[in-house]
């Protein structure tokens, strides 16, 4: 039935689909019945563990059975008239229904006059009704001959049987035996149907990211069903990570973000920080290749303090190259690396920013290359659909997504997948391909060994002595392996690296709330045409997209937070944690606590070190700025801007 309302969507509104799109048409069907089943599943498990848990003990209640056709024709019919209303909704908003779908409801009258009214939707409230009356029906014949079947004598002598034990032993052992094979089949089925809630084996359950297969979004959102989408949605509502924040009011938090970052066009009230960013010269094209290293805080490198010869890769790189001194991450969490990074965005806090029951879409730096051509791969070590990574890049700006699905199940080494070696030797023959069709490209390689749990290779011969340490020299190895094959390459000389880490971590002491080995990370980048120097200004990695294309000479129509460090020097930088947002200057440190309504004030000292300070009055610029550029975010997030 749910089927046949996708069937009938796809023959409505197959208008969508992307024009020159050569996606397989039956894959979104088959993701589709995959979806259904899992909320089938989760309908079912409950009549079907009672009625088979009963029967094992010789329990046929008649009522049992009319509650459970009672429960699966609700449950089922109300999922129809979901499948039915998503239809319309589609065609209107060109997405799936989710928990905005409950403003409607302080509306009634308007709405079901809009219903009612609209001669578009009523061949679809008809379909509602006639699939509804089958389901029903059917049940119902089920229902009957199930009772049927029970009254039957030899039914009714095997439940007598079944509620005495004989005293003859073999008949006693017979009995145990049929009861123990009743109670096996039961719990297989059970099991079954468990499994089927959970849709895969794999590490994590299914998620929507999973019906994302190719690069139509139309045919992506097909085979989600709509009402696992409106529940996840309705769940995602309720998270705490989700709760609005307010800090300021949004006007003046607008207002105040486009005068710190220099916007001075009119006001857009659906882009508020829309702006264009001129070319300077003509553009050079060069292929990009970006390392963003697991947890590789800047205080694991000498060049930053560390006693210990962990990075001599990054050392030696960040002698030779356009290295950046005080650049910090936008969050603590992948997802926050990634958004910023790639998309320009800021981390807001704890939540994550690449998923949601519709897929966040974003303009960034796969999205201006894709349009200049560019070839888009990513490469990851873990499941696709973790932190939604698969939906979230098909839809914004990669054409091709790499992860453990596309390596061999003898290569996984824990619950994240491959190790680095293998992700760097894997995507290497695939880069090849991507620069003997003769187009620029981009590939972006997400690392995972410096993250626990900490996997050392035997054979890998380490300078220090604990797993924590090991496993970093391990990940600068894998860097250094990389970049020496890479160098034997044809593409190699006309490519920019970019190398920097997702987020930091804890190393050394607690030297503030948000420790600054957290957010404090390197950037690397170095290529054709790129004069090694020492950039002492601020920076973080919002600021990545507009100084890469800065570099490469493109123009692009711009909506996110950075600035192309190379033009513009920061005067202040902002980021977050799960619980803290920071602003800080060259001179002060800056620290907020939502939840405890607290602020935290820092002197940052000559070497880096910071000292706190009960003076915050003069930390007032920096409250504004932080809660000013957070706000701004946390508006264009909630209004999908």
């Amino acid at each position: 039935m749910l089927s046949l309302f996708r069937l009938v969507q796809f023959e409505a509104l197959h208008s969508m689909m992307a024009k020159d799109g050569v996606a397989p048409v039956s894959t979104a069907f088959v993701k589709g019945v995959w979806f259904d089943n899992v909320i089938a599943c989760y309908v079912m498990v409950v009549p079907l563990a009672v009625l088979l848990i009963a029967a094992c003990f010789g329990c046929y209640a008649k009522w049992l059975r009319k509650a459970a056709a009672i429960w699966l024709s609700v449950f089922f019919i109300l999922f129809m008239g979901i499948a039915a209303a998503n239809i319309p909704y589609f065609a209107y908003f060109f997405k799936n229904l989710d928990s905005s779908i409950f403003g409607w409801f302080g509306y009634v009258g308007t709405t079901t006059g809009m219903l009612v009214g609209e001669a578009s939707y009523w061949p679809y409230i008809i379909l509602f009704f006639v699939a509804a009356l089958l389901f029903a029906l059917g049940v119902r014949k089920w229902y009957k001959i199930t009772d049927r079947h029970i009254s039957s004598p030899r039914s009714s002598l095997l439940q007598k049987d079944s509620g005495k034990v004989g005293k003859n032993p073999t008949s006693l052992k017979a009995t145990a035996f049929a009861f123990l094979a009743r109670l096996c089949v039961s719990a297989a089925l059970i099991g079954l149907c468990i499994f089927g809630i959970r849709g895969r084996m794999g590490y994590n359950p299914i998620k929507i990211s999973q019906a994302y297969y190719c690069d139509d979004p139309f045919l992506n959102q097909l085979g989600i069903s709509p009402t696992y989408n409106l529940l996840t949605s309705v769940l995602d509502d309720l998270r705490k990570e989700n709760a609005e924040l307010h800090l300021m009011p949004y006007d003046k938090a607008v207002d105040y973000a486009r005068q710190s970052l220099g916007i001075t066009n009119l006001i857009d009230s659906t882009a508020v920080l829309h702006r264009h960013v001129a070319a300077d010269s003509a553009a050079t094209r060069p292929n990009v290749v970006i390392i963003l290293m697991e947890s590789m805080s800047a205080s694991l490198m000498q060049t930053f303090g560390q006693s210990q010869p962990l990075t001599p890769t990054l050392d030696s790189l960040y002698r030779h190259s356009l290295a950046f001194t005080h650049f910090y991450s936008a969050g603590i969490h992948t997802n926050h690396g990634l958004t910023a990074t790639l998309y320009s965005f800021p981390a807001l806090m704890m939540r994550n920013l690449m998923k949601g029951t519709v897929t966040p879409r974003r303009s960034g730096l796969p999205t201006v290359l894709k349009q200049e051509g560019y070839h888009n791969m990513f490469f990851m070590t873990h499941e696709s659909q973790y932190d939604n990574m698969n939906a979230f890049f098909r839809t914004n700006g990669y054409d091709e997504i790499y992860s453990q699905e596309s390596y061999p199940s003898s290569e996984v080494a824990n619950s994240f997948g491959v190790p680095d070696k293998y992700l760097f030797d894997y995507a290497l023959p695939v880069i090849n391909r991507a620069a003997s069709a003769g187009g620029p490209f981009m590939a972006t390689l997400l690392t995972i060994s410096n993250h626990p749990p900490y996997i050392v290779p035997q054979w890998m011969k380490t300078r220090t002595k604990e797993p924590e340490t090991q496993i970093v020299e391990y990940a600068d190895w894998c860097i250094g392996q990389f970049l020496a094959e890479a160098r034997q390459q044809p593409w190699y000389d006309n490519t920019l690296f970019v190398i920097l880490a997702d987020h930091g971590k804890l190393v050394g002491e607690m030297d503030s709330e948000l420790p600054q080995s957290y957010n404090h990370i390197p950037l690397i980048i170095f290529g054709p045409g790129i004069q090694p120097a020492l950039y002492d200004g601020l920076g973080t990695q919002v600021d990545v997209m507009p100084t890469l294309l800065g570099l490469m000479h493109i123009g692009y129509d711009y909506d996110g937070f950075g600035v192309d460090l190379l033009r513009e020097r920061r005067q202040q930088v902002f980021y977050t944690s799960d619980t803290q947002i920071v602003a800080r200057d060259s001179a002060s440190c800056f620290i907020h606590n939502p939840m405890l309504g607290r602020d935290f004030c820092y002197d940052v000292l000559p070497d880096g070190r910071l000292r706190q300070t009960h003076d915050d009055r003069r930390f007032q610029p920096l409250r504004q700025y932080g809660f000013a550029m957070v706000q701004t975010a946390e508006f264009m997030q909630r209004h999908s801007k």
